[in-house]
């Protein structure tokens, strides 16, 4: 362990509170990053992600010191550059996302010289016409209908799929929570981040494909706390991580299950 944060949660989830359904503004949204990062979990928080289309408006609400964003790729390509070249010194682009076909994205994504996360439909062609772009492969597990939650027979394949094709993976949308569940409101049943934590280092181990869906299914807490505190201190070597618009609901249910507990940093904001 570094720190108070174990390996396999380190860079976990990226801050996307500029999208739904928190969409908090922007001058909400950059202080209360600000604040993540000089706190005891800091190391929990990956970069804050922002859309191409209001990288000016980040310009107006920066603060003080470095930031570190992930740019999510929603207009032009041709812009994407010139957009990104205009922001102020302090901002530091760590990656890419995009929803662009991958013949249009690998035509321009190569000069940005940044990784890139590629959201793509799920199935094995989608992850073979990847694989030789160097692009990560990037999965919607979430949205505001039912078809954007993916069975977990399907998330499973698609698990297994990057790892017997060498990619690693990210996930973006309805992980909130740490462990399967209906939304009472919705009626969506919603993946839990734990779920794929374990889901992820199993198959990393050689899993089979039904025994990850059958843990993406599995909406038994203290089970699926067990079976991630036996892999805490591993990094993670399949999922990159996901984007989540709220941090403080993982953070309370990872800090109930007893897999992270509170501790002191005195690092200041650098990113």
């Amino acid at each position: 362990m570094v720190g108070p944060i174990p390996a396999m949660l380190r860079g976990l989830i990226d801050d996307a509170a500029l999208f739904p359904p928190g969409s908090a503004p922007m001058e909400t949204a950059v202080p209360a990053h600000r604040g993540y990062r000089q706190s005891w979990y800091e190391a929990m928080i990956g970069p804050l992600l922002v859309p191409q289309s209001r990288l000016a408006e980040l310009s107006e609400h920066l603060g003080r010191g470095p930031l570190r964003i992930g740019v999510i790729v929603d207009g032009e390509l041709e812009r994407v550059a010139a957009d990104v070249s205009a922001l102020p010194p302090q901002v530091e682009v760590l990656h890419y996302e995009s929803r662009h076909a991958l013949e249009h994205l690998t035509a321009h994504a190569p000069a940005w010289g940044k990784p890139v996360y590629a959201e793509l439909p799920f199935g094995d062609d989608a992850l073979d016409a990847v694989r030789p772009t160097g692009f990560t492969p990037k999965f919607r597990t979430g949205g505001l209908a039912a078809e954007f939650f993916p069975a977990p027979e399907t998330l499973a394949a698609a698990i297994a799929g990057c790892r017997l094709r060498g990619l690693q993976f990210k996930l973006t949308a309805g992980l909130h929570q740490a462990v399967r569940h209906r939304d009472p409101a919705t009626g969506f049943d919603h993946h839990g981040f734990l779920n794929v934590l374990v889901a992820a280092a199993d198959a990393s181990d050689g899993a089979l494909t039904a025994d990850l869906a059958a843990t993406l299914a599995s909406t038994d807490t203290a089970d699926l706390a067990e079976r991630a505190r036996r892999v805490l201190q591993r990094p993670r070597a399949l999922w990159t991580g996901y984007g989540s618009c709220s941090i403080d609901e993982p953070l309370s249910d990872l800090t109930e299950l007893g897999l992270l507990h509170r501790g002191t940093s005195n690092k200041r904001d650098t990113v």
